[in-house]
């Protein structure tokens, strides 16, 4: 009796790439066709600017000298890279960016988990969790200067309780007080960003796994780790990568709660500092190509280390 089977598979070594159906491939071919139109506009609006600034990064060059224009070749990168204030603001920019990805990553995973659980004001609900974020960033953060400020602001009268803390204290005084206020004010703002991809990805996760999983006596915990997480692999990845990215461009709160004092500058305000206050083009297109980098192996780096496989279960 003969039976209908596959038809056999050309073997694979172990790090050979499982071969795309014919399905997958045309998926992919439609995707660049849809996305390739978006791909055009955005390079040509962005890779002039870009090679602008890594042809000016090469020379000498003040806006207000423009006829004294010095080729220096790398003299500018090795001047940023042997300056402390570049790596003090390297330092504020990693600190406040894990700081803040974090926190907003554990509690926008908590609001989103409430979103997706509730039932009645659901609409509602995520409508409110909507509005941090829907304010511009120099209102928010003017907002957040007031209340901490000692003359105008009312933290200081209610969190006298804590020691440390008293009606005159300066929260911009120093270093890792004016972090906690600019690390607050963006987590704020960014959390519902955060817990709105955190909760498309929680529409994707099979309800009848969880079901099964309590079935077979899985406590919440396991489910948490065993099914939940790793289905939201490819929502999580998403939303870190573009929080991260995000966060390591800070310049808005920082410009308007200390100005970079303290310590607190960031890479984006160094580069603000650079050209505009000093007018020095070229350092400050060498340290926005550095900035452009460093946003590209932020990326890089997260792509790698979640292996997130887009086209599982097509190929």
């Amino acid at each position: 009796m003969s039976t209908v089977t596959d038809s056999p598979k050309a073997p694979t070594t172990q790090g050979d790439k499982p071969r795309l159906s014919d399905r997958a491939k045309a998926e992919q071919r439609l995707g660049w066709k849809l996305a390739m139109p978006a791909f055009v506009v955005m390079l040509a609006v962005t890779a002039y600017p870009i090679l602008q600034a890594v042809w000016n990064s090469f020379f000498n060059y003040r806006l207000t000298d423009p006829d004294n224009k010095e080729f220096v070749g790398f003299n500018n990168y090795i001047v940023s890279f042997s300056d402390s204030v570049f790596w003090s603001a390297m330092w504020a920019t990693v600190i406040i960016t894990v700081i803040t990805v974090v926190v907003e990553l554990v509690l926008g995973f908590i609001i989103a988990l409430v979103m997706h659980r509730i039932v009645l004001p659901r609409r509602t609900l995520r409508t409110v969790v909507l509005i941090p974020y829907s304010i511009i960033t120099v209102v928010s953060g003017f907002t957040w200067l007031f209340m901490y400020q000692t003359d105008t602001g009312f933290v200081n009268r209610w969190t006298n309780w804590i020691p440390g803390v008293s009606e005159n204290y300066d929260w911009f005084g120093s270093f890792w007080p004016s972090i906690f206020v600019i690390c607050l004010s963006e987590i704020w703002k960014t959390t519902p960003f955060m817990s709105l991809l955190l909760l498309a990805g929680l529409a994707q996760v099979d309800t009848s796994m969880e079901e099964a999983a309590k079935v077979d006596g899985a406590s919440w915990v396991q489910v948490l780790t065993k099914v939940i997480l790793p289905n939201m692999k490819p929502a999580i990845m998403v939303a870190l990568l573009f929080r991260t990215l995000d966060a390591f461009r800070i310049f808005d709160n920082i410009f308007i709660m200390t100005g970079g004092a303290n310590g607190t500058n960031s890479l984006s305000g160094l580069i603000y500092r650079q050209t505009i206050d000093r007018t020095e083009i070229g350092l400050g297109s060498a340290l926005s190509v550095i900035l452009f980098l460093c946003v590209l192996v932020i990326a890089a780096v997260f792509v790698r280390g979640f292996k997130v496989d887009l086209t599982q279960g097509r190929n």
